[in-house]
């Protein structure tokens, strides 16, 4: 099985996939192990001193007035995380889960928490034993981390609350410890709070999201490369001098796409056939320009999030000269913004493609396909009601963009009087993942069966393969009506696992 190791430096966006989704075993660096033993070190000195320290030796919050005796400190520390475990709401999914209990253990790891080696062990030796505590989808305001969901982690480090064992089984998270030989941690100054208080939450799901789009909008330059032949477009658009002069990467890079999978069609450039026709619709002409818009906005929030994956995210901060020191830095803002563009570019690219698949229906746009792409219209209604399918899908998705970063309440007796959502945009952002790949399935469902009513012509070489494979898939082809959900969600499995790309790349090679 591979294996994570974790160090001082941060973490890449591939180690939080292999952890979250691919179960992959994390292992403690020497590096990090002395810089968690030094960090210590000088907590347990200012802990010892008269002098009040934020988050060693106080409350928290509002509560940061209270200097804590010592006595009182371990229970401080027990109590934050038993109060802050405060979510409701349907179980978060395992993979958001394990990506936020590893990128906790990152910033652990960093030197600059000030807890302990054997607290971070314990957090891997959860990670690999599959114990997956129970989270709630609602509990953060995304500013000073996201505290339920990670006070949900903690509590079962503690050996309190409920979890998941590798086996699927929700049981008290003692029973599961206790079985895997690991024993409940027992936190000392501060280390309650620097469990608790990071973006790893909203930071796990955006590079979750960001692997799942740049599948998606590879998969939506084919689909929409292959309405194009569908609907007997041209592809002289798509020509490199074109998007040349205006140089956006993501643009040209969508054109180079669908100009590989459209290389030795027959269906191209036929307007010459229907003289009316002298460009096609913005849906089909203006693919690239949205879809690259999308892509370089893929680019930016890629960067965010690996600022992010390399920061230390906790309050108070451990320095290397030894000051323990309070700062804003577990405020969502920069991983909130860029979570809610991208689920706007999402709802963009589903909407171009769904007005792409109502033009590929419809006999007065379609330049000679059946009404509905149906067997026998009238008596057949072929893919009218997947359309609707999609447009609702769509209609969602324009709901979903309307930004949570935006958004504001204050909390904590005006303390944290500014915060940043960004857990609510990353939540949202993963219902309009899973909603764009059903759109750009249906869209491959209707672009497939319009190539081939087109008889006569003969489709480009990678068009020919996403039809075979999706046709392997259980996606049947043109005839009368039958119950069309199974087709529809055997599409969507092919777009989500990846075997579209896969077919035309078969041909291609691999698209940009």
């Amino acid at each position: 099985m591979h294996t994570v190791v974790v160090g001082t430096s941060g973490a890449t966006a591939s180690d939080v996939l292999a952890v979250a989704r691919d179960g992959a075993r994390v292992e403690l660096s020497q590096e990090a192990v002395a810089a968690l033993a030094a960090a210590r070190e000088i907590v347990d000195a200012l802990a010892a001193k008269p002098e009040p320290v934020y988050g060693v030796s106080t409350g928290f919050g509002a509560l940061a007035t209270r200097h804590i005796s010592q006595e009182l400190r371990a229970q401080l520390q027990r109590n934050i995380v038993r109060s802050h475990a405060a979510g409701m709401g349907p179980r978060v999914e395992r993979e958001v889960v394990r990506a936020l209990m590893f990128l906790r253990l990152k910033t652990v790891c960093s030197g600059h928490t000030g807890v302990r080696p054997e607290v971070a062990q314990s957090m891997a030796d959860l990670l690999n034993a599959g114990i997956t505590p129970v989270v709630h989808e609602y509990g953060s305001l995304g500013c000073s981390g996201d505290l339920a969901p990670l006070s949900h982690c903690a509590l079962a480090l503690m050996g309190e609350g409920d979890a998941e064992g590798p086996d699927g089984t929700v049981r008290p998270a003692a029973e599961l410890l206790a079985e895997h030989g690991i024993a409940p941690v027992v936190l000392r100054e501060k280390e309650g709070l620097a469990l608790l208080n990071g973006t790893d939450g909203m930071l796990g799901m955006l590079v979750m999201a960001l692997a799942d789009l740049e599948r998606l909008y590879k998969s939506a330059d084919i689909t929409a490369a292959l309405s194009l032949e569908a609907l007997l477009g041209t592809d002289k658009v798509l020509a490199p001098e074109l998007h040349a002069i205006r140089p956006h990467p993501g643009q040209g890079a969508s054109a180079a796409n669908m100009l590989a999978v459209l290389k030795d069609s027959q269906l191209t450039g036929h307007h010459q056939d229907d003289a009316p026709r002298v460009q096609d619709a913005y849906s089909v002409r203006c693919a690239p320009q949205v879809a690259g818009a999308g892509r370089d906005t893929l680019a930016h929030a890629r960067l965010v999030a690996e600022r992010e994956l390399a920061s230390a995210v906790d309050n108070p901060v451990v320095l290397p000269d030894g000051r323990v020191e309070s700062n804003g830095n577990f405020h969502g803002a920069p991983v909130a913004y860029v979570l809610d563009f991208l689920a706007i570019a999402a709802a963009d690219l589903a909407s171009i493609a769904e007005r792409r698949t109502d033009r590929l229906l419809d006999k007065n746009r379609s330049h000679g396909l059946p009404p509905f792409l149906a067997d026998d219209a009238g008596v057949d209604s072929g893919l009218m009601i997947a359309q609707y399918t999609q447009a609702a899908l769509v209609s969602e998705m324009k709901r979903l963009a309307v930004p949570a970063s935006a958004d504001s309440i204050p909390s904590s007796a005006m303390q944290e009087d500014h915060v940043s959502m960004g857990w609510s945009a990353a939540r949202k952002l993963r219902t309009a993942v899973d909603n764009l790949t059903r759109v750009v399935a249906i869209e491959l469902y209707a672009a497939t069966r319009g190539v081939e009513l087109r008889e006569g012509l003969t489709p480009a070489p990678a068009t020919r393969a996403v039809i075979e494979a999706v046709r392997k898939a259980g996606v049947q082809g043109p005839g009368p009506d039958r119950f069309l959900a199974p087709d529809l969600a055997a599409a969507d499995a092919f777009v989500r696992d990846g075997r579209l790309v896969a077919a035309v790349e078969s041909v291609t090679g691999p698209l940009r």
